[in-house]
């Protein structure tokens, strides 16, 4: 029987679900000498006792809110716990006791060593929480199956829907119409990408700055879409009358698919403003590889720097310049300053003040999204890094070795990383659909205009803000994966005969990460700085990331990054000659999905 299950019930059996994980654990840690004096009680007294059982009984009520029944996400239900407990251990442990305690609060790797036990004891209680709670909730809807709310179908016709695009906002509407009709038999899902995984953007700047690995960070789509027919291919034409697409696969043979709904979730590419040499000249970062390649450039010129003799191209090759000021921007500036400080200790022959890292931003300050307060605090921070800022300038022209500004100064660098623009993938200019400003055009409920069968969103697509009078809102992942729900829900509520919901969302927060423990964060107005900043940003990616696999890979990683250097191993064979790899460098399609989009 497939349903959904009553909230009443989810709650629950969550509580119980952490009445029993508290029991177990607690008597692991008794077992084990670790009950201590807490926010929970005090030790082994009956008050103590009572008190943490009480604790793990709300705690697991909220885990039963969050999660609710989940028949075919066991991982995800179990990951989602973990992180909880992880989460908790941070706040209880880290924050509120030493406020209580009168002690400030550090965050300091001294301190979460000697509570090293109290994490593992909280993130086996979260994980085993959401386990128990999906094994309780399991029982009860085989035993009262009648009582589960169903959404009914009138009559049992497969729609077949195929969706253009494999990010954020594709993988999101495959995964709704899933969880709403896939299981039912009523809708065939087919998904189409340049790639077969979904790559999470916002840590790209972590892969090129050597703290991530590449595989860490990328999804395989038949993976988090398990009853979705993937199919690995480019988009080549779209014929709404006759209802099919054409699509060319890897061996460059054409094939069509017939559809009832199409959605397009095409992302975006950068946008070079036909300047002159920006596109052979610049480094990207949308892709995987895009990331590798400039991780590898940057380590490439500082083992040419190491033994280069001439001082002017040795000044060159440690000039690293990044034009935008935007979160991709901030962020990878921060982290190449990282990388290549952490890594100066393997090059004896480098010294400090060789090293020069620029950022270049049309705007008279960084991340113009975020309050001036906050924007004023990260420069403030980046600068503190030895960081330099050109504000109110542009770039005009890019060569192999230098930079020429709109005002006719130049820098002189063999590496320039272009993230001051995007534009809607250039596949939407020859599909015949009517353009705003470059993307698609759609109503509020994110319907193509003029079709009742097409639907797009994301980057490719121009939504209407009904807040923001002839706006539309703007190609952040956020919205896209708020988008991909809308775009599923509407689809099911035509075939039902139901009405459509025009398409309402508001930013929710606005972070970005500083580099070593420095952060800036915009929460519903509300402004955080500092390390509670950067604490979030790695806390709310972390519990995007999707897969268990992933997010303990990642984790490991950045706990890794605390203890040890980062390395200087070259992963490709990189050309250090000061040729960058342009937008289509080593990438014979144009990426369909790829767009720099920041959750949450």
């Amino acid at each position: 029987m497939i349903g959904r299950v009553p909230r009443r019930i989810e709650l629950i059996a969550g509580g119980a679900a952490g009445l029993s994980a508290g029991l177990m654990v607690g008597a692991v840690q008794l077992w084990q000498g670790l009950m201590a004096v807490g926010l929970i009680g005090t030790g082994t007294t009956a008050p103590g006792i009572g008190f943490a059982l009480l604790f793990a009984i709300v705690g697991g009520i909220g885990v039963g809110g969050l999660l609710g029944y989940r028949p075919d996400g066991l991982t995800a239900a179990i990951t989602a716990g973990v992180l909880a407990g992880l989460l908790w251990w941070a706040v209880e442990w880290l924050t509120l006791l030493p406020l209580l305690e009168g002690r400030r609060v550090t965050w300091s790797l001294r301190e979460a060593q000697a509570d090293f036990g109290f994490l593992v004891g909280s993130m086996i209680f979260g994980g085993l929480t959401a386990l128990l709670m999906q094994v309780f909730l399991t029982v009860w809807v085989r035993a009262r199956p009648a009582a589960v709310l169903a959404d009914a179908v009138p009559d049992h016709v497969v729609t077949r829907v195929v969706v253009i695009g494999g990010g954020f906002a594709g993988v999101s509407v495959a995964q709704r119409l899933e969880h709403r009709m896939a299981r039912r038999g009523d809708i065939d899902i087919t998904l189409v990408s340049n790639s077969n995984y979904l790559l999470f953007t916002p840590m790209l700047a972590g892969v090129a700055g050597g703290t991530l690995h590449a595989q860490d960070i990328s999804a395989p789509v038949r993976a988090a879409c398990p009853q979705t027919d993937c199919r690995r291919g480019l988009l080549e034409a779209v014929d709404p009358v006759r209802k099919v697409i054409t699509v060319r696969q890897d061996d460059d043979t054409l094939h069509s698919l017939s559809y009832d709904h199409l959605v397009l979730a095409l992302g975006a590419v950068p946008n070079y403003r036909g300047l002159p040499g920006l596109a052979r000249h610049s480094w990207p970062l949308k892709t995987l590889p895009d990331a590798i390649r400039l991780r590898d450039h940057v380590i490439g010129l500082l083992e040419r720097a190491d033994v280069e003799t001439n001082p002017l191209e040795r000044r060159r090759q440690l000039t690293f310049v990044v034009a935008g000021g935007g979160f991709a921007g901030a962020e990878l500036i921060a982290e190449v300053c990282d990388l290549v400080h952490d890594t100066r200790r393997y090059y004896p022959r480098l010294e400090p003040g060789e090293l020069r890292f620029v950022l270049i931003h049309a705007q008279d300050r960084i991340l113009p999204e975020l309050d001036r307060p906050l924007a004023d605090y990260a420069l403030a921070k980046l600068r503190e890094k030895g960081i330099e800022f050109m504000l109110s300038c542009v770039v005009a022209e890019a060569s192999a070795d230098q930079v020429v500004l709109g005002d006719g100064r130049t820098v002189a660098t063999r590496t320039l990383v272009w993230t001051a623009g995007n534009e809607p993938n250039p596949l939407v200019n020859r599909l015949g659909f009517e353009l705003i400003r470059g993307a698609i055009g759609t109503d509020p409920t994110l319907r193509v205009s003029g079709y009742d069968d097409v639907w797009a969103l994301g980057d490719c697509a121009a939504i209407p803000d009904p807040d923001t009078p002839g706006g539309f809102y703007p190609p952040t992942a956020q919205h896209a994966l708020r988008e991909g729900k809308a775009v599923a829900d509407n689809i099911v509520a035509t075939l039902r005969g139901t009405a459509l919901k025009p398409f309402r969302f508001r930013t929710i927060a606005l972070l970005v990460a500083l580099g070593h423990q420095q952060g800036a964060a915009q929460i519903r107005g509300h402004l955080l700085e500092g390390r509670l900043a950067w604490f979030m940003w790695r806390g709310i990616y972390l519990a995007k990331l999707p897969g268990l696999e992933k997010k303990v890979r990642v984790a490991l990683g950045w706990t890794l990054d605390l203890f040890f250097p980062r390395d200087v191993v070259l992963t490709q064979s990189a050309d250090v000659g000061g040729r960058a790899g342009g937008r289509h460098a080593d990438l014979p399609m144009i990426e369909l999905s790829r767009t720099a989009r920041r959750p949450t």
